[in-house]
């Protein structure tokens, strides 16, 4: 029909059908491949602009209705313009949707895929939202100047991990509670289906960087249940020398993956927030690690993440603009609860911390995947098998702090933007966030406030920057993950006083949660007179055994120690695992002479005290008005002690107050007595 209904049918000079296309699809494969001397014939009178439209691909017509065939010299240029037109209007329908592996032709980053059916998990359920998010979300005022985008990610949906669950024979197996070194064995043995290797095998054949392996619960990154850090993440090199070494080390991170369900601390957690862990099932999300190689090292030059709204503001700063935290290296280092950068997104140019307290809590060291590392065993090494710690100087040599470091200069007690002068080094991403090397600031804030309006709460994202120009010539921000956060301000609101020294057990202006706890009688303590801050790993031991006596006896403790609870390095504080500690309800991180404190914001151990509400309190040494009442701690009657740790009792309940408002905390003795505090 002249109108365009009904199938496309293209002729030869006498009229003879040649072939018949029923949708846009099948045109686009003959048009590609009809002899050239019959282009004419069908674009000289808007034929297949008017047949696009009768099929409601309106956009596409109205692109192809101005096109003239007469006004090309090269009948193959139109055709290839067509083409283009084609494949431009296909991918811009795709954009933000999730697709099928064999649907694909061409693997990028504006879409997600999926290796296998099933659910996609919480992760997984974030990087849709983020990959349905980036298409839409307004960023023009920054466009010119930095990319926006999500890594190329695949996700390995849960069928396959019930599959495999099944084909191993694993499910009586693990509710057997075998040691987890010897279950990790007994994965790493069970084969991934045939359907999942072959497309593994075919997605290797098209990406040569670094993949992330990570871990994608049914519970994950959930409102109620946030399992942050709780499972693994492997990062895989991906530069054997053969395809089959990839594909193998790739299989034998998902396997390693799907075992950590199983492991000791994912066991803790499921019991403590009472979680059927045999209900659990786990997808696995597979995403080009962002970066670049440098000198046989890969990393991205600035890692970070960011909420949108910030517990602890500072100045003139509001709860509400959120908060960032960023790193030089791989994002590890931040969630990790590593020496990061803290700034606000809307006040870029307000430094949060001293001069003397920058220069003493700056980031030295960064996490990097080594390139040279061959023969990796992910079974017994564990997920951090490809992963180097290197020293912040190596990264200068390598040329990537260039607009990342300033220099404290001693004599006038200033710091110098940049690395030119001689002095101690500060990783304070001055150039970026005070004079605008690329627009990081006002894009986080962007982000932040279109994805909390879109998922209607609070976010947390986690994201990096490669500095690098990449194909169109500016450097690339890249969108890692997102995860909804809680914050219980909105309660009613608990009167907070400074309680009478002879009852206090602390009290503080810089808390965070709201409400108040009465049914708590413990308390375990890192006693501040045997601390040794070169004895954090076995500090860790001791509280994990404590809280495990705790967890047998279903009872809830306050927790006070020096330094950062949960940072992965030993040297600023505890190294705790969230199962360690699980059974702490209520929070306290002291500083003490010598042993500053910068608190957890942005690792995924914060991340699971703001989601479960549970009490966050710091106690600076040097603070006018925050205190810990050591004296009437150590009246408490001890009921167990280690080297390092005590767990005091006591017959009344403690009176646990928190103001979330007014960032107010106190703990209280309770005498049986009515309290005023």
């Amino acid at each position: 029909s002249r109108l365009g209904f009904g199938d496309f049918i293209f002729r030869n000079h006498a009229g003879k059908p040649l072939a018949q296309a029923k949708g846009i699809r099948e045109f686009e494969t003959i048009f590609r491949n009809i002899p050239v001397e019959l282009l004419g014939e069908y674009c000289g009178d808007n034929r297949i602009s008017s047949w696009m439209m009768s099929r409601g691909e309106i956009p596409l017509a109205r692109k192809m209705n101005p096109i003239r065939f007469d006004k090309y010299k090269d009948p193959e240029m139109f055709r290839a313009d067509l083409i283009e037109m084609m494949d431009d209007y296909r991918d811009y329908r795709r954009r933000g949707k999730i697709l099928d592996f064999d649907e694909v032709e061409v693997i990028s980053e504006r879409n997600v895929i999926t290796l296998a059916n099933g659910s996609l998990g919480g992760k997984g359920r974030g990087l849709a939202f983020i990959n349905a998010l980036i298409q839409n979300i307004n960023t023009s005022e920054v466009d010119a100047e930095i990319n926006v985008r999500i890594p190329i990610t695949a996700i390995v949906g849960t069928d396959e991990f019930s599959e495999f669950m099944k084909r191993g024979k694993l499910w009586p197996y693990v509710m057997s509670n075998p040691p987890y070194q010897e279950l990790r064995r007994r994965f790493a043995e069970t084969p991934l289906s045939e359907t999942l290797m072959d497309r593994l095998r075919r997605f290797l054949t098209k990406i040569r960087q670094p993949l992330a392996v990570r871990s994608s619960s049914l519970s994950e990154d959930s409102l109620n249940q946030p399992f942050a850090g709780v499972f693994d993440t492997y990062l895989v090199p991906n530069n054997a020398p053969t395809l089959e070494e990839n594909l193998a080390n790739i299989a034998t991170a998902i396997r390693m993956v799907y075992a950590s369900i199983y492991s000791e601390g994912s066991r803790t957690y499921f019991q403590t927030i009472r979680h059927n862990i045999e209900e659990e099932k786990m997808a696995v999300v597979l995403q080009v690690v962002a970066g670049r190689e440098h000198n046989g090292y890969y990393y991205p030059n600035i890692s970070g993440t960011a909420q949108s709204f910030n517990y602890y503001p500072v100045a003139h700063m509001k709860p509400e603009e959120g908060f960032a935290v960023a790193a030089v290296g791989l994002g590890y280092y931040v969630v990790g609860g590593g020496k990061a950068f803290r700034f606000s997104p809307a006040w870029p140019a307000v430094d949060i911390s001293s001069i003397p307290d920058m220069v003493k809590n700056t980031q030295v060291n960064m996490l990097a995947i080594d390139l040279s590392r061959k023969d990796l065993d992910f079974v017994g090494d564990g997920e951090h098998a490809p992963i180097a710690t290197l020293d912040i100087t190596e990264a200068e040599k390598h040329g990537t702090l260039k607009h990342c470091l300033s220099v404290y200069n001693p004599q006038n007690d200033t710091i110098e933007v940049g690395n030119r002068a001689y002095g101690p080094r500060i990783v304070n991403f001055a150039n970026i966030l005070k004079y605008d090397y690329i627009p990081l600031a006002k894009l986080l804030s962007i982000v932040l406030n279109t994805a909390k309006e879109a998922m209607g709460s609070p976010v947390e994202i986690e994201w990096a920057v490669d500095l690098d120009e990449a194909e169109n010539g500016i450097p690339s921000f890249y969108l890692l993950q997102m995860k909804p956060i809680i914050t219980d301000l909105q309660g009613s609101a608990v009167e907070v006083m400074q309680p009478e020294a002879d009852k206090a057990i602390l009290y503080t202006e810089s808390s965070l949660g709201n409400g108040e706890v009465k049914d708590i009688c413990d308390i375990i303590y890192c006693d501040p007179d045997t601390f040794d801050k070169m004895e954090t790993e076995e500090m860790v031991k001791e509280i994990s055994y404590l809280n495990n006596l705790m967890l047998e006896e279903d009872k809830h403790y306050i927790l006070i120690g020096p330094g950062r609870w949960g940072t992965r390095d030993r040297f600023i504080g505890i190294p705790v695992q969230w199962a360690n500690i699980s059974m702490a309800k209520v929070i306290v991180e002291i500083s003490l002479p010598g042993f500053p404190l910068d608190s957890s914001l942005g690792s995924h151990f914060f991340h699971n005290v703001t989601s479960m509400n549970i009490g966050y309190l710091s106690v600076q040494d040097t603070s006018t008005t925050d205190y810990v009442q050591w004296e009437n701690i150590k009246k408490c009657p001890v009921v167990r002690e280690t080297k390092y740790f005590k767990q005091v009792r006591v017959d009344n309940a403690l009176s646990i107050k928190m103001n979330g408002k007014e960032r107010k905390a106190c703990i209280v003795l309770n005498t049986g007595q009515s309290e005023e505090n």
